[in-house]
């Protein structure tokens, strides 16, 4: 009788700089800014601008905001992914290892480790709640190039979004309503989405309406209407038009409209990052504030909270 396939977990983040230096932080954004499916102009237009200006520019700029948010075990993002690896291969009693698309731990590391440890199939988990060929895509691409280095390949199943799950919709809304119960609820609960281009989505990325989605099913199930609950894009970049409305601009735009006190949550990060912890809830809390507003509340990320975790293992065992 065959034995039963040994199955192991590989989450899958964005990855991370392996130090708040200007060198880590530029070597992280080299492989970042390279991919196509981040950033698809020509090759000989993009490159030259990249290597002799951005980068450049940025890094020391980007490695200074890290230093910000870094932790004594290192960047936040590597720091609670560890820590949702570990919680899920408690739960599972299984493997569980984690690879970044860009830096390290790499994919190619995480999935050699799952193999050493007797595994020969992999579930590849993307911790990116709405799909977009930005993020779910570009690391699919990147566990086929991992593969390429490989004699013996497992088999392999990919979980490309969740963001309809039931538990990922209760876990954001039990991390929204213990924040109620701590701070108090405020007038307006903003969720604020990494933005991408808009040409993307126009060429057929499903990605906004991913977000709009889930925006809804959080509304649903907190028992908002639309006067208490709304969605933006953060973190956009150069000169093109990138999904609308803007986070910035709409935090401009509910203080002018009287909202005074305001909750934000980001339902498209798995776990706590540069563009949470400092975009968030550094830089808006400024822009809200400034703009008239009185109170500001950033909820953190679900992380390795334990409903969390249970979706995780819901997704791998279905």
């Amino acid at each position: 009788m065959q034995n039963k396939p040994k199955t192991g977990v590989l989450l899958v983040n964005l990855g991370t700089p392996d130090q708040p230096t200007s060198h880590a932080v530029k070597k992280f954004l080299s492989q970042f800014l390279h991919d196509q499916r981040v950033v698809d102009m020509s090759r000989w237009l993009w490159c030259p601008l990249l290597h002799g200006i951005i980068l450049p520019v940025r890094a020391p700029k980007v490695a200074k905001l890290y230093q910000q948010v870094w932790m004594e075990q290192g960047s936040p993002l590597l720091v609670y992914s560890k820590r949702q690896a570990d919680a899920l291969a408690k739960v599972l009693d299984c493997p569980v290892e984690l690879g970044m698309t860009y830096g390290n731990p790499s994919l190619l590391s995480g999935i050699e480790r799952l193999i050493q440890a007797g595994v020969d199939e992999v579930v590849i988990l993307p911790l990116y709640p709405q799909y977009s060929a930005t993020t779910t895509a570009a690391a699919v691409d990147g566990i086929g190039k991992a593969l390429g280095c490989l004699t013996l390949v497992p088999a392999l199943r990919t979980i490309d979004a969740y963001y309809q799950h039931p538990l990922y919709i209760k876990a954001l809304a039990e991390s929204v309503r213990s924040s109620w119960d701590k701070h108090g609820q405020s007038d307006y609960l903003l969720c604020s989405y990494h933005g991408i281009p808009k040409r993307y989505a126009d060429n057929g990325d499903v990605y906004p309406q991913h977000c709009v989605a889930t925006t809804e099913l959080l509304a649903q199930e907190l028992g908002l209407d639309e006067s208490q609950i709304g969605m933006s894009y953060q973190s956009r970049f150069g000169r093109e038009e990138w999904l609308q409305p803007y986070t910035d601009k709409t935090l401009h735009q509910l203080a002018k409209d009287g909202v005074t006190s305001l909750d934000i949550i980001t339902p498209a990060f798995a776990v706590d990052c540069l563009e949470t912890l400092e975009e968030i809830s550094e830089e808006c809390r400024e822009e809200f504030l400034h703009a008239g507003g009185h109170s500001f509340n950033y909820i953190p990320c679900l992380n390795d909270d334990e409903l969390h975790i249970e979706m995780m293992a819901a997704l791998v065992q279905r």
